[in-house]
């Protein structure tokens, strides 16, 4: 097994990373003076990569109990709604992502209540000297394997400005499921069929097409696709419902020849779809799947919004990380990104 930064080990210890991070984030912002609720009219999330999907987490999760809204933010510039009445969340794991740091430069110059989640770095340095709020990152961690590290500090300050009163609890349940899908999926497990290394298996050197549905599947689709590019060093492709349906499901036909030899189509089912959703999975999967090699599906477990997500997100994970080994490929190293980064610091 060609692992050589430990990834698995990484990926093995995301539920302890959730429970040690929310544990830490409600003891450092018990001292904290945090913003009054009553003076936020809007949330932003600043983020890139595998730090800025924990707003995506965020804003799926909550959207159907914060009364604010919230909006994430994957680019440089600071759009003018951001004011003395937003909180912004800065997150960036290593606290040097170039974008992150424009956008919170941004957010602070529009006088924004701003909470940055680092393990320290430019972020950290820029926030304290502004006046805003750091909560301390534990080290060590890849970002993309860091999602506890990042979440759990969102969550736990909406919690304490009483924003997001179930957080603690949809946090509990999260980790719970966490250990759960870890018991079925590590390597270590022998003896039982092992879910995530079956699927990528039938995956195999196919190109997987996932499709998520709404806010929570939309999320996972994304992070499965990310997962594969980033961990197996592969091409994958993310749609949701019911989106797809007014466009994507044209995109079967006169190709179909080919697709059928190279798309794999992954369905993401979760407990918090609509009702109208169901329908929409399989009356797509009606018109498209003679064009595509096989379909196959994932359904969440859990306890709460939060547990369903991040068991989809985590399950995908482990398949990112078995396509690798089945492949030979090494799951930790970016190459493609640190190269990029050294080029654009030459610029």
């Amino acid at each position: 097994m060609n692992d050589s930064l430990g990834f698995l080990d990484a990926v093995g210890g995301l539920p302890e990373q959730l429970a040690e991070a929310h544990e830490a984030a409600a003891a450092a912002l018990s001292a904290e003076v945090l913003p009054s609720a009553d003076d936020i009219r809007n949330i932003v999330v600043m983020g890139m990569g595998g730090s800025g999907i924990a707003g995506d987490v965020l804003a799926s999760v909550a959207n159907g109990t914060l009364a604010v809204p919230v909006t994430v933010m994957k680019q440089y510039r600071t759009p003018a709604f951001v004011g003395p009445h937003t909180l912004a969340f800065a997150v960036s794991y290593s606290g040097g992502t170039e974008e992150t740091l424009s956008m919170t430069s941004g957010a602070l110059d529009a006088g924004a209540q701003v909470v940055a989640v680092s393990n320290g770095g430019q972020l950290a340095d820029l926030v304290r000297a502004r006046g805003g709020l750091h909560v301390q990152c534990p080290p060590g961690y890849m970002p993309r394997a860091a999602l506890g590290a990042l979440v759990a500090p969102l969550f736990v300050t909406l919690f304490r400005m009483e924003l997001l009163p179930n957080a603690h609890d949809l946090l509990m349940g999260a980790q719970r499921q966490l250990a759960r899908r870890r018991d079925q999926c590590a390597p270590a497990v022998t003896g039982v069929p092992n879910p995530a290394r079956e699927l990528a298996r039938k995956i195999g050197r196919t190109i997987p097409l996932i499709y998520g549905g709404g806010a929570l599947g939309a999320v996972a689709a994304m992070r499965w696709k990310a997962d594969v590019n980033e961990n197996a060093k592969a091409p994958a492709f993310w749609n949701t419902h019911p989106e797809l349906d007014h466009n994507e499901i044209c995109g079967f036909g006169q190709h179909g020849d080919v697709t059928r030899q190279i798309l794999t189509l992954v369905e993401l089912r979760h407990g918090f779809e609509h009702d109208r959703l169901e329908p929409r999975f399989a009356g797509t999967r009606a018109q498209i799947e003679e064009c595509v090699s096989q379909v196959l599906e994932v359904r969440s477990e859990g306890d709460g919004r939060l547990a369903h997500l991040l068991d989809l997100m985590y399950f995908g994970d482990w398949v990112s990380c078995y396509l690798a080994l089945e492949n030979d490929v090494d799951p930790g190293p970016i190459p493609s990104i640190a190269a990029l980064k050294a080029d654009l610091a030459r610029s």
